[in-house]
């Protein structure tokens, strides 16, 4: 006869005994909601392939998260720095001031000033912000 902590233990272990349709369409449908929310940007078609084998090799084992962090790198596109000139000219193409760039990138009036005088650089999501207001304005973030 188990003791009761071995009981115990026994029924924390054993995974929830769910019907197997409940997992796949929960699994699918946030697969789904994820690629429509977040979709990859490739350098090409033979890129996005490759990622896209990278992948199913490393969901069955076959690539270590090093290896797929480094396919990441290589296939997908990469956001450039910028500089004080590149930005000043990005918002004056876009015809705004500093302030109205600003509330649009969701920063403040003087880092944008920062940034085109070469005091601060953009990092994280403000670059990525200002690469997509660059490829395709700024009504993209508006």
């Amino acid at each position: 006869m188990l003791s009761e902590n071995s009981r115990k233990h026994i029924l924390a272990t054993q995974e929830p005994n769910w019907p197997s349709e409940w997992k796949t369409e929960r699994f699918s449908s946030c697969k789904n909601q994820r690629e429509k929310t977040m979709p990859n940007k490739y350098r090409n078609k033979m890129m996005a392939s490759v990622h896209e084998a990278a992948v199913d090799l490393y969901k069955v084992g076959g690539l270590d998260k090093k290896t797929m962090r480094e396919f990441d790198a290589l296939c997908l596109t990469p956001v450039l720095e910028m500089t004080p000139e590149k930005i000043r000219a990005l918002r004056k193409r876009e015809n705004t001031s500093q302030t109205v760039f600003a509330a649009y990138l969701n920063v403040t009036p003087s880092l944008v000033s920062k940034w085109e005088r070469g005091e601060k650089h953009p990092q994280g999501a403000s670059l990525k912000l200002l690469s997509l207001v660059e490829k395709k304005g700024l009504e993209i973030v508006a």
